[in-house]
């Protein structure tokens, strides 16, 4: 998938290769992440998640490659790549001494935003996060959900186009996971390019628009989700019942061009259709000008997850 027209991408690297050692941890990796996507960073631990993203937020130098973020290589134009992003590692310190409103102003003043524009930054940052009602709250008092959402308001704080999330969703309860999905989704309406990388696959599955799977550092797909579902399935899957012969009924499937596999298995008819671009609707027109009684239908849906543990081998560096 290209960028839209006359739009740069928001991040691309070119060959991106990173050695510790002996030993590879990223190879000739070329990714495109566009503006405003909500794209998803997926692999094993030790894939090589967390080396690129070290690297586009300049804290980590690639052995071989380039990476740029709007158009700034983050070697040779490093300053300017930290202006315009927002880096959460997956594991984060903060003071705990400190009070909600002193650790933002304190990072504020980092970034060099003048005193009078603070307060008023750092009230807007934590209402989009939902941290309004604890400004005045000690940091160590809050729990592990809200520290997390803290650190996120952290990155924000002044105003970054992109966001590089490195699990930032990772020990947090069910509900706390689906709060911070949804402050996400919210950062992407308002227009920001956000990268993060997860375990959590069924959840990137709904939040991202597009995903890449590396393993042993390398790139084994980028695209669209439904892409890499496409890439995995030979065909569109259904599921059929029929309360008439079965045996009849896969006669009558097989017959049909747009049908590529016919098996039958524990009372259902499993249908592989031939191209992803054939509607399942097929199945139903044929079994019922045969003749065949149709009483169950349905589309089998391969989940992000299952793609994951398709397309990778669960290797390691």
């Amino acid at each position: 998938m290209s960028s839209p027209p006359n739009q740069k991408p928001a991040v691309q690297t070119f060959g991106l290769t990173r050695f510790y050692g002996s030993t590879v941890a990223l190879y000739n990796l070329d990714l495109t992440v566009n503006q405003a996507d909500l794209f998803g960073f997926i692999g094993s631990n030790g894939a090589g998640k967390t080396t690129t993203l070290r690297i586009l937020a300049t804290f980590l130098a690639p052995s071989s490659g380039r990476a740029e973020v709007f158009g700034h290589d983050v070697v040779k134009d490093a300053d300017s790549v930290r202006h315009i992003i927002g880096y959460m590692p997956d594991f984060f310190g903060v003071y705990k001494d400190m009070e909600v409103t002193e650790y933002l102003d304190f990072f504020g003043a980092c970034y060099k935003i003048p005193s009078s524009q603070r307060e008023k930054i750092i009230a807007d940052v934590l209402e989009l996060v939902g941290l309004s009602e604890k400004k005045g709250a000690l940091i160590g008092a809050l729990s592990r959900g809200m520290q997390q959402r803290l650190g996120l308001a952290r990155v924000l704080i002044h105003d970054p186009r992109v966001l590089l999330l490195d699990e930032p969703a990772s020990g947090l309860d069910p509900r706390a996971r689906i709060e911070m999905m949804a402050i996400l989704q919210e950062l992407q309406r308002l227009g920001k390019t956000i990268i993060i990388s997860s375990h959590i696959l069924s959840e990137l599955e709904s939040l991202c628009n597009r995903v890449a799977i590396i393993e042993k550092g390398r790139l084994i797909y980028t695209g669209p989700v439904q892409g890499v579902r496409d890439q995995m399935s030979p065909g569109r899957i259904v599921w059929v019942k029929v309360s008439s012969d079965p045996e009849a009924a896969i006669q009558i499937l097989r017959a049909r061009p747009e049908v590529a596999d016919v098996t039958l298995a524990d009372g259902r008819i499993k249908v592989t259709l031939a191209s992803h671009d054939t509607d399942h609707s097929i199945v139903a027109e044929a079994l019922v000008k045969g003749g065949a009684r149709l009483c169950e239908l349905r589309e089998d849906e391969i989940g992000l997850e299952e793609v994951f543990l398709r397309v990778t081998k669960g290797e390691t560096q």
